[in-house]
């Protein structure tokens, strides 16, 4: 098992015992640099948290994050100098002070004593071996989706968190957000009958190899392209990589952009088959679907963005980004980012009726925050941990595979290995670039 290291509580303690008699001075944490405010925590009982990875999902995030009374955040970290001074930006606003330290190497942050947790959100390539580190440095994690960039890290990530015994929570947080936990209830409970079809919808894959010519690359200091790529291949630098587009090339990118949404909503058909646990064994790619089978006979349909659900290609439009449908024998539920809920029969509309009039309910990351937050304190579990991670975005890498091979796969859910099929376990994982290896 990996040594756990010493939080910041025990540092501080060690610190005052070290100090000693009455004419020892004692090691202070300047009140400013842990924002104390009145009406606050007192900043020994606040969660000290970083951040690796500044851009606009992140701060999405954050927003969510600052307000909450848990945690107090004290540097960020990005390879971009832009980036990171956005993000001291945001920080130090919100504490009203200027405190927020900024970093381009994210080592800095793993060697800090005085630091809880990490909210990790990087490009794909970066999830799971920051993550992996983290864990091993003895930090908590929240990490943006998809949380491995294949199946060997997502494997890794899993058997990392659970050796070190640190906390993690993967930012699918529909986890925890009020409309989707009452879609997955309806499912759960009986009420829609046995449940025999499960639609998750997701953007369209795609794979892009078409690279950008190289440009000059910058000073290190406006923008670290080696530590940006990290881990993938190495390549000549081009401006609109390090801007956000790199998504749908392989070196990059989870599943040929699979994981975007599926990470979500296939996670949520999961829960709602009560299945964290496992995951479909078979994986059959279609002009606008991909079929994934559980051993039962139950289906997840991942329907293409362009072809959402056949014949009801409006209603996204109804319910939002990200939706989800549960079909049972006697009875289907949906729901999306928006709050709204639809349900059949109409004898279930009354329970739903409070989530169609709160259309802001699914936009709400401050649940799931709060979820992370409370296991660090309990050394609990989360709604989003480590274990269903894994088993989640396994079947969305399987499913994603599928579709890249063009041809049905099958799994075996225990060994994690496709059977019979060799070309399909050799794209598990990937060659990892030096010294960005874990």
């Amino acid at each position: 098992m990996t040594p756990i290291k010493p939080t910041r509580r025990d540092w501080l303690r060690g610190s005052m015992a070290a100090a000693g008699g009455a004419m020892a001075m004692p090691w202070i944490v300047p009140a400013s640099a842990l924002g104390r405010q009145p009406g606050r925590k007192a900043a020994s009982e606040r969660i000290t948290m970083g951040v690796i990875g500044f851009g606009p999902r992140c701060t999405y995030v954050m927003k969510a994050m600052l307000p909450l009374d848990d945690m107090q955040c004290v540097t960020v970290c990005d390879v971009q100098r832009s980036r990171r001074e956005n993000g001291k930006k945001l920080v130090d606003e919100h504490y009203g002070n200027a405190d927020c330290t900024v970093t381009r190497d994210f080592h800095e942050l793993l060697d800090r004593p005085d630091l809880d947790a990490l909210l990790i959100a990087t490009g794909d390539r970066w999830h799971g071996p920051a993550s992996i580190m983290a864990a091993k440095a003895g930090k908590d994690v929240y990490s943006e989706k998809p949380c491995g960039l294949t199946i060997e890290i997502c494997q890794k990530l899993d058997d990392t968190f659970r050796q070190t015994g640190r906390v993690f929570q993967a930012g699918t947080q529909r986890r925890s957000v009020a409309n989707f936990q009452k879609a997955v209830e309806l499912a759960t409970s009986g009420k829609l009958g046995t449940l025999k079809t499960l639609y998750a919808s997701v953007y369209r894959p795609t794979l892009d190899n078409s690279w950008l010519p190289g440009e000059p690359t910058p000073p290190v200091d406006v923008c670290d392209w080696d530590r940006w790529l990290g881990p993938a291949p190495w390549r000549p630098y081009n401006e609109a990589y390090v801007q956000g587009r790199w998504r749908g090339y392989w070196d990059f990118d989870s599943g040929a952009r699979l994981l975007d949404w599926a990470a979500h909503t296939l996670d949520l058909c999961q829960q709602a088959k009560g299945a964290d646990d496992t995951m479909p064994v078979e994986y059959e790619p279609a002009e606008h679907r991909i079929t994934c089978r559980y051993e039962d006979g139950v289906e997840i349909i991942l329907d293409f963005l362009d072809d959402p659900f056949g014949d009801r290609k409006g209603w996204i439009n109804e319910l939002g980004t990200c939706p989800v449908r549960f079909v049972g024998e006697e009875g289907w539920v949906e729901t999306g980012d928006n709050g709204g809920i639809v349900v059949e029969p109409s004898s279930l509309r009354a329970e739903v009726a409070d989530f169609s009039a709160n259309p802001q309910v699914g936009l709400d990351v401050g649940a799931h925050a709060k979820d992370w937050f409370a296991a660090i304190r309990s050394r609990g579990t989360t709604a989003a941990n480590s274990s269903i991670m894994r088993h989640s975005h396994i079947a969305c890498h399987a499913a994603a595979l599928s579709w890249v091979l063009g041809r049905t796969l099958r799994i075996d859910p225990d060994r994690e290995e496709f059977i019979n099929d060799d070309e399909a376990n050799g794209l598990r994982s990937r060659p990892e670039r030096e010294p960005y290896t874990v």
